[in-house]
């Protein structure tokens, strides 16, 4: 059998069996293997992937609650610097009245002290002034009593 232009059937389907065979060997020995592995390395990397947007999303949690606890933090920061500012001025109020206080009993005292000392000045002077009058009115009438005895004597004399 032999056609023109030398085509051989019999080779042409020879030759189509020995491609068939080649590529079904190939598919099984290269591609499968090929396409497993790149599958495989795809599914690996959307692991990744998809770990690494989980890790994200969490930290992105975590940073949202930290900075709530932080404003949190802050704020009772704040509230306990305003109650230890209101502790440390009533405290300071409390030293300030004490102070006062004492001043004025103090300055109470001290007035009394000084009335005290001017009722005992003022007594002193009186027993003083007493005294200087009492001695001043006995010189008189020592004085008095002798000049009156020597003008009593004068006049008898003169008689």
């Amino acid at each position: 059998m032999n056609i023109p232009l030398n085509i051989d059937w019999q080779q042409i389907l020879l030759h189509l069996l020995n491609f068939s065979i080649l590529t079904f060997g190939l598919y099984l020995l290269l591609y499968n293997p090929i396409k497993n592995f790149m599958e495989e390395r795809t599914g690996y990397y959307n692991k990744l992937d998809n770990e690494a947007l989980e890790k994200l999303t969490q930290a992105e949690d975590l940073k949202i609650s930290y900075e709530e606890r932080l404003g949190d933090m802050e704020k009772e920061i704040e509230g306990r610097k305003a109650h230890a500012a209101k502790e440390a001025k009533e405290a300071a109020d409390k030293l300030l009245k004490n102070a006062k206080e004492q001043a004025r009993k103090l300055l109470s005292d001290a007035k009394e002290s000084a009335q005290q000392e001017r009722i005992k000045i003022l007594e002193d002077a009186q027993q003083e002034i007493t005294h200087i009058a009492i001695s001043a009115t006995e010189k008189l009438l020592t004085q008095s009593s002798s000049e009156a005895l020597d003008q009593f004597l004068d006049v008898v004399k003169k008689e």
